[in-house]
C-alpha cells in the first residue's frame, strides 16, 4: 500500500509542478487574490477528498495520495483558466534567446529553490548528530518540533512571496523610496507574525506533541525543548525577508549566501559545541545559534546593499 501511494504521487507530480509554477505567474501579473483562491481551492479539495477516500471508501494511504494529486490538479486548472482568460500565458520566446532566458530563470530561481531545500539539509544534519547524542527519542522530538515550527516558517514564506512582486516592480521602475517602504513593511509584518506565533506556540507547548500524534514521553520533551527553538523564530523572519528582497532585486549572490549558509553554520557549531558543552542540548542550541548568525549576516548584507544603492544614487546625481 505504501509503495502504491508513492506511485500515485509520482504519477501526479506533474500536476503539482505545473500548479506550483503557475501561481507565481498569476501573482506577478497582479492576480495575488486569484492566486490565493487557486491555492485554497486545491487545499479544500484535498481535505474533502481525504474524507471521502480514506474514511468513506476505506482506501487508506492510497486514497490520501489520490486526494492529494486531485487537489493539486484543481489548483493547476484554476491557475490555467486565469492565465488563459487574461491572455497572459505565452511561450513567445525566440529560439536564439532561449538559453539566456533559461539562465536568467535559474539565476533567480536558485534562491527560492534553496529556501525550500535548506530545511531538509538542516534536518539531515540535526538527525545525524542527534543519533550520536540523543538517540531515537531526540529524533522523534525534533521531528514533531520541525512540523510545528514549519507552520510559522510557511507564513514567512507567504510574506516573502507576497512582497517579491512589489519589490521587483519598484526595482524595475527605479523607485527606491517605495521599494524601501515595502521592504520595511515586510520586515515589520514578518517580525510581528513571528512574535505572535512564538507566543501561541509557547502557550500551547504542553499539548503540541499530542496534536501531532506523539507519545506522552515525546510530548513532555517537546514542551521542554520548543522554547529553545522559539528563540530563533524572529531571526528566521529576518533571513526569509532579506533573502526574498535580494532575489527580487537582482542581488542573487547575496540570496544564495543566505540560503545555504545556515546549514554550514549549523554543521560547524555541531562539530564544536556538543563535545565541549553538553551533548544533545547543544545540538538544539547549535541550530538556534546558526539561525542567529545567519540573521546577523543578513542584516550586514542588507546594510551593504543600502550603502551601495546610496553610493550609486549619489553618482547618478553628480
Amino acid at each position: 500500500m505504501f509503495f502504491c501511494s508513492i506511485a500515485i504521487i509520482a504519477l501526479g507530480a506533474a500536476l503539482q509542478i505545473i500548479g506550483t509554477g503557475l501561481i507565481p505567474f498569476i501573482r506577478n501579473h497582479g492576480g495575488s487574490f486569484y492566486a490565493m483562491i487557486s491555492m485554497i481551492a486545491g487545499f479544500l479539495t484535498n481535505m474533502l477528498l481525504d474524507y471521502v477516500f480514506v474514511w468513506e471508501l476505506d482506501q487508506g494511504v492510497a486514497g490520501a495520495a489520490i486526494a492529494t494529486i486531485i487537489g493539486q490538479g484543481v489548483t493547476m486548472l484554476i491557475a490555467l483558466v486565469y492565465l488563459l482568460r487574461k491572455k497572459q500565458f505565452t511561450l513567445h520566446i525566440a529560439f536564439s534567446k532561449l538559453g539566456k532566458t533559461a539562465a536568467d530563470i535559474i539565476k533567480v530561481g536558485i534562491a527560492p529553490f534553496g529556501l525550500a531545500m535548506s530545511p531538509n539539509i538542516s534536518l539531515i544534519i540535526i538527525n545525524r548528530f542527534s543519533v550520536s547524542y540523543g538517540g531515537e527519542n531526540a529524533i522523534a522530538t525534533y521531528a514533531c518540533i520541525a512540523y510545528i515550527i514549519c507552520i510559522i516558517y510557511l507564513i514567512f514564506q507567504g510574506v516573502g512571496d507576497g512582497c517579491q512582486p512589489l519589490l521587483s516592480q519598484c526595482y524595475g521602475e527605479k523607485d527606491d523610496t517605495r521599494m524601501k517602504s515595502f521592504r520595511k513593511m515586510a520586515y515589520a509584518f514578518a517580525l510581528i507574525l513571528s512574535v505572535a506565533g512564538c507566543i501561541v506556540m509557547f502557550l500551547m507547548r504542553n499539548s503540541l506533541g499530542i496534536l501531532f500524534g506523539a507519545s506522552s514521553e515525546v510530548n513532555i520533551e517537546i514542551a521542554k525543548i520548543i522554547p529553545i527553538f522559539l528563540v530563533s523564530v524572529p531571526f528566521v523572519a529576518i533571513i526569509r525577508m532579506a533573502t526574498a528582497s535580494f532575489y527580487a532585486t537582482e542581488k542573487s549572490m547575496y540570496s544564495y549566501i543566505l540560503t545555504f549558509i545556515e546549514p554550514v553554520f549549523m554543521l560547524v557549531l555541531m562539530l564544536i559545541l556538543p563535545p565541549l558543552f553538553g551533548g544533545q542540548i547543544m545540538i538544539w542550541w547549535s541550530t538556534v545559534n546558526a539561525r542567529i548568525l545567519s540573521a546577523l549576516l543578513a542584516l550586514l548584507l542588507k546594510q551593504r546593499v543600502d550603502k551601495e544603492d546610496l553610493y550609486k544614487g549619489g553618482e547618478l546625481t553628480k
